[in-house]
């Protein structure tokens, strides 16, 4: 059980981040809980781990002493699970823009998906979708794409353990893919596409696993809220 003395001295927490939500709203909430609860007049929460406000799932939190873990934690490697759409894009290679062109699919097999598939497993050069947090030259790429500014796009070497395709429904594609630090499943998504000849964005988006910690083991920031105030009531 939580206390005033564990938070300080260092919690990891799971939480299950709902949709919509950017990882940063979901730290508040849970920083603003423990305050609340414990009386505390600051405490320091972080995440090991950014998921985008369209994807859901587990976020790792660590308070007080225990953010020094930060790191190692965000090092592990992650799992997901997810939807594409095939035979269109978006600029942002998800639901966050609307699509911009669309493609054939009519050639496409499920046995053509799974064997495209298989090819990004292993290491891989990929480059991140322009609609991302990575910095260049002080200055996040979301900013530039929302301008309309041209830029070249940095490339990172990354690795996927996993792509594997759980059912087709054309044109949606389910998916598991475990990989490692630095991959975007966006860009994993919009290069599938191309692979196959066509074009594909990302639809749905869950992260299931970090390392040894699973979202079957996390709290929505509303259920954690309501087990602090069963704590702080059962105090009183």
């Amino acid at each position: 059980m939580l206390t005033r003395e564990s938070v300080l001295e260092g919690e990891i927490l799971c939480i299950d981040k709902p949709l919509e939500w950017s990882s940063f709203q979901a730290v508040n909430a849970v920083r603003w809980a423990i305050r609340k609860a414990f009386s505390l007049k600051k405490v320091k929460v972080g995440h090991a781990g950014t998921l985008d406000p369209l994807a859901t799932g587990l976020l790792v939190l660590c308070t007080g002493k225990a953010t020094k873990k930060i790191a190692k934690i965000q090092d592990a490697d992650k799992t997901y699970t997810g939807t594409l759409v095939l035979g269109a894009t978006t600029p942002s290679y998800d639901l966050e823009t609307e699509v911009d062109q669309t493609y054939p699919i009519d050639h496409i097999t499920p046995e053509d998906i799974k064997k495209a598939a298989a090819t990004f497993e292993g290491d891989i050069i990929q480059k991140p979708p322009v609609f991302s947090a990575i910095r260049k030259e002080g200055k996040r790429l979301y900013e530039y794409a929302r301008k309309g500014e041209a830029i070249t796009l940095p490339e990172r070497s990354v690795r996927v353990d996993l792509f594997g395709i759980d059912g087709i429904k054309m044109p949606e594609v389910s998916f598991t893919i475990t990989c490692g630090k630095g991959t975007y499943i966006r860009s994993l998504v919009h290069d599938l596409g191309k692979a196959l000849g066509s074009g594909a964005y990302l639809s749905e988006l869950r992260r299931t696993k970090i390392g040894v910690y699973h979202v079957d083991n996390a709290q929505t920031p509303e259920a954690f809220k309501a087990m602090l105030r069963t704590i702080r009531e059962h105090e009183e």
